[in-house]
This record gives C-alpha cells, sequence and structure tokens, in this order.
C-alpha cells in the first residue's frame, strides 16, 4: 500500500509540474499513459502480496505439521523411557538371580580358577627366568592367556599349564645340546653350538654364557670368572667320553653368583688400588730382589772358587778370598804366630765387606716394604674420614677407594717383606758359609805355623 501511496504523490507531483509548464490539452496523453502504468503496478503488488500471504499460510502449516510431530515423539520417547526403566528393573533382578543360579552352580570351580590362575602366575615368572627357555622359547605364551582369562580355564589351558611345569621339571636334570644365537660382545650375532648344564647354567666349549631375561637373548658375560672357574668348562668340554670331569655350577642358576663373579676384581686391579704407595713397595720389592739375586749369584761363584782352592791350597789365586788369603801366609811365613794371626785377620776383615756387600740393604727393605704398607693404610684412613666429612655415610661406593688403599698397601708390604725375608736369610747364610770357611782356614794355618815353630 506505501508503495501504491507513494506511487500515487509522484504521480500528482508530475501532474502538478506539467500543469504549471505545459497546458492542459497538450499533456492529456501522458496522463492517460500514467494512469495505465499505475493501474498496472498495482495489479502486480496485489498479485505479489497475495502470493507472500499464501507463501505465509503454507509454512504456518507446515510449522504446524513439525510442531504436532515433535510432540508425537516427545509423547512416543516418554513411553519407551517408562518401557526402558521397567525393562531395566527387571534385569536388575534377573542379573540378581542369575548371578546367585551362578554362584550355586560354579561352587568349588571357583577356587579352581583363582587356583589355576595363581598357578600360572608362578610358572609365568620361573620360565621367563630359567635359561631352559633358551633351548624351547614361547613356553610362557599359553600361561599368559590363563593368567589374563575372566573365565574358567578349558581344559587345553589346563593341559599347557601342566605341560609347562613338567617340562621344566624333567629338563632341569638333563645335560642338552643345541645350536644357539648367541650376542657378540661387539653387538653382532653367531650361532654357536650351546650346552645346558639343566637349569643352572650355558656354556660353549671355553666359556660360560647368561640368558638375558629383558631380550630373552644368550650372551656371553661381560667379564668370565677367576681362572680356575673358566677353565673348569674347557676341562670338561675336552674330557674324553668314560672321564670324570668337574665343572662349577652356580646354586642360584646364574643369576647371582655368576653374574657377582664379574665384578670380582682381579690381582692387578687390586695392586692399582694401592696407588703411589703400592708404586714405592713394588719398586722396594723389586730393588731388594735384584740385589738378592746379585749377592747369590757372586755368593755362590765365590764359593765355588773357594771350594776349588781347598783342593790346592799350596798354589793360592789372586780370583777367590781364600787365595788371598793363603798368599798373605806364604808372604810371611817367616813370620812369628802373633804377627801371622794379626796378619791373617786383617786379611779376614779386607775380605768381610765384600762378601757381606748388600745384605744389610736386603735386612733393611725387607723392614721398610712393611712401614710402607702401614704409612698407606694410615693414608687411606685419612681419605676416609675425610670423605665422611663431606659427604656422609650414605654411599659406601665413595668409601670404597681409599679402604682398598688402606687394606691393599698393608697387603702389599707384607707381600713385598715375606720374600725378602726369606731371600736376605739365603744371602746372609752362603755370607756366613763362605767367612766361615776363611775363618776355618785362618785358624787351621796359625795352628800349624805354631807347630812348625815348637818344632
Amino acid at each position: 500500500m506505501k508503495q501504491v501511496f507513494k506511487s500515487m504523490l509522484i504521480a500528482a507531483a508530475v501532474t502538478l509540474s506539467a500543469g504549471v509548464a505545459f497546458n492542459a490539452a497538450a499533456n492529456t496523453e501522458k496522463l492517460d499513459q500514467l494512469l495505465q502504468q499505475l493501474k498496472k503496478e498495482r495489479t502486480v503488488e496485489g498479485r505479489v502480496n497475495q502470493e507472500r500471504e499464501r507463501a505465509f499460510l503454507a509454512e504456518r502449516a507446515d510449522k504446524q505439521a513439525l510442531l504436532n510431530t515433535a510432540k508425537k515423539q516427545f509423547a512416543d520417547e516418554e513411553a519407551r523411557g517408562k518401557r526402558l526403566q521397567k525393562q531395566y528393573a527387571d534385569n536388575d533382578i534377573l542379573i540378581g538371580q542369575k548371578q546367585q543360579e551362578l554362584e550355586s552352580a560354579v561352587g568349588t570351580m571357583g577356587e579352581l580358577f583363582g587356583v589355576a590362575r595363581q598357578s600360572a602366575n608362578q610358572a609365568i615368572g620361573i620360565v621367563t627366568g630359567s635359561i631352559i627357555s633358551a633351548q624351547y622359547p614361547g613356553r610362557d605364551e599359553p600361561l599368559k592367556s590363563v593368567a589374563a582369562a575372566t573365565e574358567l580355564p578349558t581344559l587345553t589351558q589346563m593341559e599347557d599349564l601342566w605341560m609347562a611345569m613338567l617340562t621344566e621339571m624333567t629338563e632341569s636334570g638333563k645335560v642338552a645340546k643345541f645350536d644357539a644365537q648367541v650376542v657378540k660382545l661387539d653387538g653382532g650375532t653367531e650361532t654357536k653350538r650351546v650346552t645346558r648344564f639343566g637349569a643352572f647354567h650355558l656354556t660353549t666349549d671355553s666359556e660360560f654364557l647368561v640368558l638375558n631375561k629383558d631380550t630373552d637373548q644368550i650372551q656371553p658375560l661381560g667379564r668370565q670368572p677367576q681362572s680356575k672357574i673358566h677353565n673348569s668348562v674347557a676341562a670338561y668340554h675336552n674330557a674324553s667320553t668314560g672321564d670324570i670331569a668337574g665343572l662349577y655350577l652356580d646354586p642360584t642358576k646364574g643369576n647371582s653368583l655368576l653374574r657377582l663373579n664379574q665384578q670380582r676384581s682381579t690381582l692387578f686391579e687390586y695392586y692399582m688400588a694401592g696407588e703411589q704407595v703400592g708404586y714405592i713397595i713394588t719398586a722396594v720389592f723389586f730393588i731388594g730382589l735384584l740385589i738378592a739375586l746379585e749377592r747369590i749369584i757372586v755368593l755362590t761363584l765365590v764359593g765355588g772358587k773357594i771350594r776349588a782352592q781347598l783342593k790346592n791350597l799350596a798354589q793360592p789365586s789372586q780370583q777367590n778370598p781364600l787365595g788371598r788369603i793363603l798368599r798373605v801366609y806364604h808372604e810371611n811365613k817367616t813370620a812369628d804366630v802373633e804377627n801371622l794371626e794379626l796378619k791373617l785377620d786383617e786379611a779376614i776383615l779386607r775380605e768381610t765387606p765384600k762378601v757381606d756387600r748388600g745384605i744389610g740393604l736386603i735386612k733393611l727393605f725387607s723392614a721398610v716394604a712393611p712401614l710402607l704398607g702401614l704409612l698407606g693404610t694410615v693414608i687411606g684412613m685419612i681419605l676416609t674420614f675425610q670423605q665422611i666429612t663431606l659427604y656422609g655415610t650414605g654411599d659406601p661406593k665413595l668409601m670404597a677407594g681409599s679402604i682398598s688403599l688402606a687394606l691393599v698397601t698393608t697387603a702389599q708390604g707384607l707381600v713385598a717383606a715375606i720374600p725378602l725375608l726369606f731371600v736376605h736369610s739365603i744371602v746372609s747364610a752362603k755370607a756366613k758359609s763362605i767367612l766361615h770357611v776363611l775363618d776355618e782356614q785362618a785358624a787351621g794355618i796359625i795352628a800349624a805355623h805354631a807347630e812348625q815353630e815348637k818344632a
């Protein structure tokens, strides 16, 4: 309507303007045309409005239909909810009844289920950590299904559990050989002939092996045990048929003793724990041994020359102490007994330092070695208390190095002193034997000379 009114106003304005500008007779035709246009636009506008009204009424009918449908669905869902609530209550009652029936029907089977799961879990732990699994891998897979079951085990699962436990028992008493992939220390793998000794050990022809539980792989020890244990493997495999050969076994099945044996320090590692004090003790020990060796060789040669001189006293030699003493006698045959005795004593005194040379130094080293060991012990204890002061006693490994220094140096001092005492005794005995021969021969010469004077 607004548009019609607006059109009429525009037409009136145009008419008024036309009346002012032109005369009425000249614009009659244009007014007729304008009137016809207004009528046409009014007709079109009425038709559009009618169509809009019909569309609105149709849309209203559709909305009412949707509302009616939604109300019907709401009513249906309410009815369904009531049915489900009733069904839930009925099912809850039925579940309780069935639960009672199940408990009554199961009876002691529930206890069997618990025992089966417990036995399966225990068997998994045994089978997984057993070296028998190196020869028979995958034995724990059937057991896992029994352990994880939420219902009674089947007859097949019970048989798998029984077979796994029976296999473990029978194979633990056998010595078996089989080919297996062995991880090398450099990271690669190779196929080796492996010997399994029950559930205790895995070995090749010359070394012990272990089964890594995390990777289920066979690998050699990082360090083989001490030689007497390590050599028993080769001795066993090299033994002829019918021979009896011993082999060291780990009662913990290689899980404790054999692995801990890898951490055992070697003699060289013990020696290195002595540090600087240990090096000084070693130097003292070897210097003492070298002196003792030189003295033993020299005194042995001198003793041989003296024994040869005893067989030929008439021809004294300057190459041995006895010959030099005999030469003094031959040079002073005309002297009286007292002068001859003094001359011979003087000759013996000249030979004594040559014979005793180095013996006192060996004795000194044998006494100094344990004192150096005691010095290392004191230093080690000082360092230990210093570690305790700084870090407390929470971690014993912090004090292990200082304690090793304290103990190892004491052992090194004793190890050095004991052999030095023995070689000192040997060298001293040889020197005393030589000096005894010289004194004995000098006394005999003096006695013979005295008899000649009386005659």
